[in-house]
């Protein structure tokens, strides 16, 4: 049996599923790699988020995640739907409600998903010809799993200093997803050398500061944490630096060098639903909880709720340039609204001199 011909021809084939690329790589976690993310667990840069830290020995030995597991197979599924520049336009319109643009079109986690399961199909159908079946389980972003080590691992990139996978040809804007196998696949291509070099870009432009040092995140102080996962009250120091960020945030990637060479994304399921990415910040804070649920339904943006995408909107009215209807948007759901809401919207009052 040539596993390297059938290694071949199952990667050759994930470009029709949607994604940049695939390979292989094994189930090992590097002690180094395994040592660095304790400390950043034991540093609290996970903040609230205690799934990161639950599953330990599972992360960091995906080996015993899924049983019969031989190989992995990594995919690069990029969800971009228009080009840098128009990111970066987004972000510069202050009156706009920036929300991240992975977060546009459907929830990834269900799409990539969907498209890891069709590729399996195809593999077990084209296993076929060889009399071997193919036992899987598809992730992305759903287990304690390193995915960002083990796509590097595939040789799909290299750890930028913003800690996401970069790829010299296609940027880093981009979804992970991995197939677990009990094939005996091999690793085809060569290492990729790039790296960062001097380039702190991420790192200067983030406006947090989030970044402790070179590939060091801390998640307490990033405006993706503190817009999503967080779901408590912001707090203040960070208030002003949000900007009009309501719903995570891009810079570290917008900015970037090598995603000049981004690839947009063939699947229909990341276009952008009902003109998201075109709603001013009165527009967001208006909208009923009804009127919410349907516009981010089927979307990442729905887990959040709507008290917190109040919360986010509040903050974002209070650094929006002062205007008579940004006033009364905030004035209008003062006393309809939760302790927590309520608090940011008095914050974000006294932004523009009432209260």
């Amino acid at each position: 049996m040539n596993y390297n011909i059938i290694t071949q021809d199952i990667i050759n084939a994930s470009t029709q599923f949607g994604f940049l690329e695939a390979n292989v790589t094994k189930m090992i976690i590097d002690s180094d790699t395994q040592n660095k993310y304790k400390e950043w667990i034991n540093n609290n840069y996970h903040g609230d988020m205690e799934y990161l830290k639950r599953n330990l020995e599972l992360k960091l030995n995906p080996l015993i995640l899924h049983n019969n597991t031989l190989s992995i197979i990594c995919v690069k599924v990029p969800y971009l739907n228009n080009n840098i520049n128009y990111h970066k336009q987004r972000l510069n319109s202050h009156n706009q409600a920036y929300i991240s643009s992975y977060a546009l079109g459907r929830d990834y986690h269900k799409v990539v998903k969907q498209q890891l399961k069709k590729y399996a199909i195809w593999i077990n159908e084209y296993l076929k010809e060889y009399n071997l079946n193919l036992s899987y389980r598809a992730f992305t972003d759903s287990a304690p799993i390193m995915e960002v080590y083990l796509a590097k691992q595939a040789n799909l990139g290299f750890i930028g200093k913003n800690t996401l996978l970069i790829d010299p040809k296609n940027g880093s804007m981009f979804f992970l997803g991995e197939l677990f196998t009990n094939l005996p696949l091999v690793t085809l291509t060569k290492e990729i050398k790039a790296s960062c070099g001097s380039c702190n870009k991420c790192i200067e432009v983030c406006p947090t500061k989030a970044f402790v040092a070179p590939h060091i995140l801390d998640a307490r102080r990033c405006i993706s944490y503190l817009t999503i996962e967080n779901k408590n009250s912001i707090p203040l120091e960070f208030r002003k630096l949000i900007g009009n960020r309501i719903y995570g945030c891009d810079d570290c990637q917008l900015f970037c060098p090598w995603n000049k060479f981004n690839k947009q994304t063939l699947l229909p399921d990341f276009e952008e639903r009902y003109s998201i990415s075109q709603l001013t910040l009165t527009e967001a804070f208006n909208l009923t909880k009804e009127q919410w649920q349907k516009l981010t339904q089927g979307t990442s943006i729905y887990r959040i709720g709507y008290d917190s995408w109040l919360r986010n909107v509040a903050v974002a009215l209070g650094n929006a340039p002062t205007s008579q209807e940004v006033i009364q948007a905030l004035q209008s759901k003062l006393y309809y609204s939760s302790l927590m809401v309520q608090e940011h919207i008095k914050w974000a009052l006294k932004e523009h001199n009432i209260w």
